[in-house]
């Protein structure tokens, strides 16, 4: 896709339904938002931006807490053809100082309650402009543009050009900006609506509950490109809250959360079969869903959660059918044009069934990172192939499940422990949680398991058990040396375990 028509927004627009006056957009505080207001909004945000003469590429880096109007600036951001980087909400000045160092932005939004900091750190990195936006339709970018015209031209955008720029979580190293393309998202974004199998409003229409972060690849591309680019309207929850969940579902179809959220919901009552009786498909990704979350939510609900796979430098690349059979444990069959492989140290094909690292290729894979050009080489084959750092396997069947990350790998005594198998297996114990496996310096060894394991409510269940149930049923080398209990796993925005933070506690115990 290299035409000047590329500009994803283009095509977000083109989706929206001809009843511009419908709702696109219904808040859990009573606000409606139609199509046209979302145009409207957009149009007058992307003529503001526009008027203050930035140049070609401008970055807007943005750190705002969840709203419309935010979503909105992203949109006019692709709109009027600059790239868009969202900051997670929760990082601190060091962090936040570090990205804008990086990104060079020339336009910085934040809250009005960081403005002080934010804008000292900003200024003194040579950005321009920094204005505030809040969750309550209030600030300086919203006053700035509420001048500005109604009436806007799309700008002229090819497929190859950088529309997103996502910082990675940094866990080893600084944190890394995967630079995503117009092309790379309305790929991802067109694959998914057919094979998720998305409801036009003329075949009833889905409606989306959005209850997830708008900084990350799973709530701001996956989630609000999927509802804009089938025309489907969403319900706008500011944060996850199980009970208005609950409330909403008998209005809406599809759900999109990470396994934490499906956790909450299960410990609700009012999660009935019933209660989800108009719903129509439940999506789960950013984390591994635990299988007994998987089949508890089956039995509960009669409803079976489809997984799925993607990064931050790539979007989806694959998932359980909607169609078929959904296979809890998997990620499922790579995505429509995306190509998966699973290869050895060698970088050579591995048989079926064995493990090996994943590495993918496709339309929806980035153009690298943002000023690395050494470490995108890096990450890349000789053929074209992106190094996901994931490790896996593909059965006889097509289905992917992924075991951990290369990162995460033990090697002890010169043996390759993979930490998801450890876990599956300590996930089995009576009375287990659920748990994480993290490889710690050693003497003799190298590197060993530790086991940091968290028990159901009133369960007592000792380490010693745990230990021993891992002796019995896997080779010693395998069997992590230590094991400790804990009230909870640390996680990130995301819900994913933090392994890095349990390495570095309990390293030399």
């Amino acid at each position: 896709m290299s035409d000047a028509s590329a500009n994803l927004y283009l095509h977000l627009r083109q989706a929206f339904p001809s009843d511009l006056d419908a709702t696109a957009i219904e808040t859990d505080n009573g606000l409606f938002y139609t199509w046209r207001d979302l145009d409207r909004g957009t149009a007058m945000l992307a003529n503001f931006l526009q008027s203050l003469d930035l140049p070609e590429g401008a970055r807007i880096a943005v750190q705002v807490d969840k709203s419309v109007e935010a979503l909105m600036l992203y949109l006019a951001t692709l709109r009027a053809g600059y790239v868009f980087v969202p900051l997670n909400t929760a990082y601190q000045s060091a962090e936040i100082g570090y990205f804008i160092g990086d990104a060079e932005p020339a336009v910085v939004v934040c809250t009005s309650a960081n403005f002080a900091w934010v804008s000292t750190l900003a200024f003194k990195a040579g950005t321009r402009w920094v204005f505030t936006l809040d969750d309550d339709r209030t600030g300086s970018l919203l006053e700035r543009a509420a001048h500005a015209s109604e009436r806007h031209v799309i700008a002229a955008r090819r497929g190859e050009d950088v529309a997103v720029i996502i910082y990675t979580s940094g866990t080893t190293g600084r944190s890394k900006g995967a630079m995503l393309t117009h092309g790379n998202m309305l790929s991802n974004a067109l694959v998914l609506k057919d094979y998720w199998a998305w409801r036009t409003p003329n075949e009833g229409g889905d409606v989306l509950i959005h209850a997830l972060p708008i900084f990350h690849v799973h709530g701001l591309f996956v989630a609000v490109h999927g509802a804009l680019i089938n025309g489907s309207k969403m319900i706008w929850l500011a944060k996850f809250d199980p009970k208005t969940v609950l409330h909403y579902l008998p209005q809406a179809s599809v759900f999109m959360g990470v396994p934490t959220l499906y956790v909450r919901l299960l410990a609700e009552p009012g999660l009935t079969r019933e209660a989800c009786a108009h719903m129509r498909l439940f999506i789960s990704g950013s984390a591994p869903l635990l299988i007994d979350t998987f089949n508890r939510w089956q039995q509960r609900t009669g409803h079976t959660i489809l997984e799925r796979y993607g990064m931050s430098e790539t979007v989806m690349l694959t998932s359980n059918p909607y169609h078929g059979e959904r296979r809890g444990g998997t990620v499922g069959f790579a995505l429509p044009g995306v190509d998966v492989r699973v290869v050895d140290d060698g970088e050579q094909p591995v048989p079926q069934g064995e493990i090996g690292a994943i590495q993918v290729k496709g339309p929806n894979v980035f153009a690298g990172y943002w000023r690395m050009p050494e470490k995108t080489a890096e990450e890349f084959t000789a053929d074209g192939f992106f190094k996901t750092g994931d490790v896996g396997r593909v059965d006889a069947d097509g289905y992917v499940t992924i075991v951990g990350r290369s990162k995460d790998l033990i090697i002890s005594g010169g043996y390759n422990v993979y930490p998801a198998e450890l876990e599956a297996f300590i996930n089995e114990v009576p009375g287990v949680l659920e748990s994480a496996v993290v490889g710690v310096p050693h003497p003799d060894f190298g590197e060993v398991g530790v086991a940091v394991v968290v028990l159901q409510p009133g369960a007592r269940v000792g380490a010693e058990q745990i230990l021993a149930h891992l002796k019995a049923s896997l080779a010693n080398f395998k069997v992590p040396k230590q094991c400790v209990v804990v009230t909870e796993l640390p996680r990130n925005a995301m819900g994913k375990v933090q392994k890095n933070l349990l390495r570095r506690q309990f390293e030399g115990r």
